[in-house]
């Protein structure tokens, strides 16, 4: 067991958030925290991590194991650059490395000074096994990958910062606590502000990660990769699934099933026993009222079941068109865009018909919410055409809900857009959308990020759009909203394009994706499973395409991609020979009859040394080698 809570309780104010919170987690488990927005999932994280206290109960960690934590909005204002942040993550082996520095240092200094350098090299010999235990010389390769796989590229390294977005320094605190590597990582929201290819080489990496993970996360196919535990909070209350999300699903859905059965039946017993005690009473005869009395006293005994909470109770959306388009609905033509010289767009070229739900995925930055903006007037375009087709509406959702007045209130905001409303009307339909009581006097600029979500669902479908522009619309939703949203755009008979990361929500929704890469689109039939089959299809015949080109080219550029590959495999050999001659060296200096000889001790040292400088220019010269040749294979 490496984390256990007993009896977790926590109430703000009057609302009781956690109730008896119990459960545990082995080491090596890989389990997921679930549950509605407001449930309590980053409170508990926040418990556990000692920066809340409970009000009561008790959080175990295992004595002696690390613990990682990534917040769900991890900004930091460090004025480091990016890769200096990410090094010194780790503090042991960024210090190990500099008392290795100094030490060294210190060695060229006594070397005529036997008694102080026999004590050098023999501290110089434990630190250096210490720092090879903790993989001090393949850290930097590490956080190379690590950087690499979660979208920064090299020209990202010398960022400041504090100076970055609110995306980025949440993709950087993930990468140093993958880097920190703890025996426990507890993530909330991992995947945020992660494109697709991040998200799926984040799974790799969590998929083969030695140690314990505990996952907050709305991402239903990501969880199914990673986690085999699931631990849902429902009403206050945490109960405990075996298996992945789709798992968790599937026997949730059964027992769900068997609550009501049970709560059906015993409210009908109930029933039955007050209608024959009501009609014993009528009798209004001694032993009739004391037979009542009996059986009112055994039913006061009957432990009452909890109704079962209803998941279609949670919120209603429809979305009807009021009227059809045309067959034609929208086409795009020749569209480009820039920022300064920064070219996003070029020549964009597609079309969409009436019924199609297409989706537009593409990496972080390739231009999709920009090309949303163009479509939507938000934004100009540098040049080209969008043409609509007749009688098409837009309903259009902001991922960054730009088009929400901060300064209204829910009512005031519906109010403003749709002024024929009733303030009755205009409750009735927040009401359906979670929004209770006093929530409806609330300025917009005080919501969350999943309650303006809620609140621009209310405009789109109110909107009665017969073209729905959907950018990021499961962000901030939990998972039961993101199944709602799912089931009301599959049954839309209008049209639909969207942007989203959520492959889940992909799957369910989309007919057709569109592929933005490299300033282009390229158009898949199908949903992201298929995408994925026929891309990785292109990919190949891209690569066989190779013996189209001409033979010169072909023959320099093999030339080339033999030439590296050589150099790669050689410099692979130099960095085995080196490792292997620096450890024989410091086999020898760990050796009483070296240490004890002063010149056998300096000349080996400083063999080392010339040996680590060279092995330090070998590793980097690989680095180089081997990222040419993906560059040429990609």
């Amino acid at each position: 067991m490496i984390l256990s809570c007993k009896n977790i309780s926590k109430a703000f104010i009057v609302d009781t958030l956690l109730k008896d919170i119990n459960f545990i987690i082995n080491e090596g488990e890989k389990v997921a925290l679930i549950g509605i927005n407001g449930a309590g999932k980053t409170t508990l994280f926040r418990i556990i991590t000692g920066e809340l206290l409970a009000d009561s109960g008790s959080v175990y960690k295992a004595s002696g194991k690390t613990f990682g934590y990534l917040k769900q909005n991890a900004l930091s204002d460090s004025t480091q650059t990016l890769y200096k942040y990410v090094y010194n993550a780790n503090e042991q082996l960024v210090h190990i490395k500099k008392e290795l520095t100094d030490l060294e240092e210190k060695i060229h200094l006594h070397e005529g000074d036997l008694h102080i350098l026999d004590r050098l090299n023999e501290d110089y010999a434990k630190l250096r096994h210490l720092f090879e235990s903790i993989d001090g010389y393949q850290y930097e390769s590490f956080i190379k990958g690590v950087l690499k796989g979660l979208g920064f590229s090299q020209d990202d390294y010398k960022l400041e910062v504090a100076k970055l977005s609110g995306g980025q320094k949440t993709r950087l605190a993930l990468a140093r606590e993958l880097i920190l590597n703890p025996d426990c990582l507890m993530l909330d929201e991992p995947t945020n502000h992660l494109d697709m290819d991040a998200i799926r080489w984040l799974e790799g990496f969590l998929q083969s990660y030695k140690g314990t993970l505990f996952i907050i996360s709305h991402d239903r196919f990501f969880l199914d990769q990673i986690v085999n535990k699931t631990i849902e909070i429902e009403m206050g209350e945490a109960i405990i699934y075996q298996g992945n999300f789709s798992d968790f699903m599937t026997k949730k859905a059964h027992i769900k099933e068997v609550q009501v059965k049970h709560y059906d039946q015993q409210q009908k017993t109930i029933k039955q026993q007050e209608d024959v005690i009501k009609k014993l009473r009528s009798f209004n005869r001694e032993k009739s009222i004391k037979r009542a009395e009996s059986r009112e006293k055994l039913l006061e005994k009957v432990e009452r079941l909890d109704r079962p909470m209803e998941v279609q109770a949670d919120m209603h959306l429809q979305l009807k068109p009021r009227y059809e388009s045309g067959h034609d609905v929208m086409k795009v033509i020749d569209l480009c865009k820039s920022f300064d010289r920064l070219e996003l767009l070029d020549h964009i070229q597609f079309e969409i018909k009436k019924g199609e739900h297409i989706a537009l995925i593409g990496d972080n930055g390739s231009g999709k919410s920009t090309l949303f903006k163009i479509i939507n007037k938000v934004m100009q375009a540098d040049s080209g055409q969008i043409q609509l087709g007749a009688k098409v509406k837009i309903g259009y959702y902001d991922q960054e809900h730009q088009l929400l007045n901060s300064d209204n209130t829910l009512i005031e905001e519906i109010s403003d857009a749709y002024p024929t409303l009733t303030q009755g009307e205009i409750r009735n339909i927040l009401a359906s959308y979670l929004f209770k009581s006093d929530d409806v006097f609330k300025q917009v600029s005080k919501l969350s990020g999943g309650e303006k979500g809620r609140l621009t669902l209310v405009k789109l479908m109110l909107s009665e759009a017969n073209f729905l522009i959907l950018d990021e619309p499961t962000n901030h939703l939990d998972l039961i909203s993101k199944s709602i949203l799912e089931n009301a755009l599959i049954g839309y008979q209008g049209t639909l394009l969207f942007i989203s990361h959520d492959r889940y929500f992909v799957n369910r929704v989309a007919h057709k994706v569109m592929h933005l890469s490299d300033k282009k689109i390229k158009t898949y039939l199908g949903n992201y499973d298929e995408f994925l089959r026929q891309h990785d299809a292109k990919t190949s015949e891209e690569t066989v395409a190779l013996s189209e080109i001409t033979t010169e080219n072909k023959s320099n550029w093999l030339d080339d991609k033999a030439k590296k590959t050589d150099l790669l495999e050689k410099a692979e050999l130099d960095i085995h020979s080196h490792e292997e001659q620096i450890e024989n060296i410091h086999q020898q200096l760990c050796q009483e009859t070296v240490y004890t000889d002063h010149e056998a001790a300096t000349r080996l040292t400083e063999e080392k040394l010339i040996l680590e400088a060279s092995l330090e220019k070998l590793y980097e010269a690989w680095t180089q080698y081997h990222d040419a040749l993906e560059e040429m294979d990609a």
